[in-house]
């Protein structure tokens, strides 16, 4: 039916452009005609060429609104609004790698397919960050040592996310953002069905574009692609 329709289109676009009327003849010039002197032509200047920036690589960090920018963010650790009380970092714009970023797009535009979109509580953290982390909060089970290992935050492929509506609403999740009791799991049994139900279409569409999730924070995801830990890039 498409190609049908399409192909209608094409011949009448054809058919107006034969209609066109054609030019009427210039008539002969005479005796009696005086040729009018015409201005030369105005001079334009050269058209310029659109300029396209070059993809970054997947490597490269970016700001994911630039790419991404139906997607919410609330950068909690920039705030005093967090577990620990205390602004952990100053900046207020999430970052990722590029690679991590598209896989994070895909997510997006499947979401906006269902009304819905994604809202960032925190996406690369400098190492500065997480020793800061670990001088408020102390606690492995909570915060990952620095000492031992960096979080995979610091690698710029980790995102910690939420459910919104398009107007910003968060939708119904199993717990709130760095809630750390069991609650906060992937077991879902112990929420109700409408954010158990929540949870798991998040999980399912980060799985499905290249995440892997952390059993027990429901909102954090990394890219199964890896890369280094970022020691010297900071987010302006």
């Amino acid at each position: 039916m498409k190609v049908r329709l399409l192909s209608l289109i094409l011949v009448l676009f054809l058919l107006l452009c034969g209609c066109e009327k054609a030019p009427a003849e210039t008539e002969a010039p005479t005796s009696e005609t005086v040729p009018t002197q015409t201005a030369p032509p105005e001079t334009l200047p050269p058209e310029t060429e659109e300029t396209t920036l070059p993809e970054p690589a997947p490597e490269d960090f970016v700001r994911v609104l630039d790419y991404i920018p139906s997607a919410r963010q609330e950068l909690l650790y920039a705030t005093d609004r967090n577990f620990t009380g205390q602004v952990i970092y100053d900046f207020s714009d999430a970052y990722l790698r590029y690679g991590t970023v598209k896989k994070l797009l895909a997510v997006s535009e499947d979401l906006a397919q269902l009304g819905l979109s994604l809202k960032i509580w925190d996406g690369f953290r400098p190492v500065s960050a997480q020793f800061r982390l670990w001088e408020v909060c102390p606690d492995p089970a909570f915060v990952a040592n620095p000492q031992k290992g960096f979080s995979s935050h610091s690698r710029g492929n980790t995102v910690d996310v939420t459910l919104v509506d398009m107007d910003g609403n968060e939708l119904e999740m199993p717990t709130g953002f760095d809630d750390f009791s069991a609650k906060a799991d992937r077991d879902y049994a112990d929420c109700t069905q409408t954010a158990a139900a929540h949870a798991e279409l998040l999980e399912i569409l980060m799985e499905k574009h290249g995440f892997r999730g952390y059993s027990a924070e429901w909102w954090h995801f990394s890219d199964t692609d890896e890369y280094p830990v970022e020691e010297s890039f900071t987010p302006s």
